[in-house]
């Protein structure tokens, strides 16, 4: 289990995306009163900190349930979460020990498919091909 969870506020535009990350990140953020009460830290993104494959705003995961609703039962708050594909494809650009190990475990539980990681790794643009180069080198050579 991660003891941090990315948020991605949805505003206007990019730049109160960033104001709103930023504030996420200095309230909860790691060595925050916040982590220090609960146990876990949450760090503020913008869509300029995760890289994702175009189409992942449709394949966004629905979550709302008892735990998503107030202490008193109202109101009923809901969450959006990456595809799992789209998430391995941001941690994957991104690259880190912590990622790949990340990736590594959803690949062999069998939550995450190697081929289609690969197809939307494909998928980025020129912006960021060379991290998707690295990416699916990682990627290939695991399967070695």
């Amino acid at each position: 289990m991660s003891l941090e969870v990315d948020i991605l506020p949805i505003a206007a535009d990019e730049d109160d995306t960033s104001r709103l990350a930023d504030l996420i990140e200095g309230v909860a953020g790691e060595w925050s009163p916040f982590e220090e009460l609960h146990g876990y830290s949450i760090d503020g993104v913008s869509l300029v900190t995760a890289v994702l494959p175009p189409g992942w705003r449709d394949r966004l995961v629905k979550v709302e349930n008892d735990n998503t609703t107030a202490p008193g039962g109202d109101p009923r708050f809901t969450g959006w979460c990456l595809e799992p594909h789209d998430l391995c494809v941001a941690k994957l650009v991104a690259l880190r020990e912590k990622d790949t190990r990340f990736v590594e475990a959803l690949l062999g539980a069998e939550i995450v498919d190697a081929h289609l990681i690969a197809e939307r790794l494909r998928l980025l643009g020129a912006t960021h091909e060379a991290a998707a180069q690295r990416a699916l080198g990682w990627l290939t050579s695991r399967e070695a």
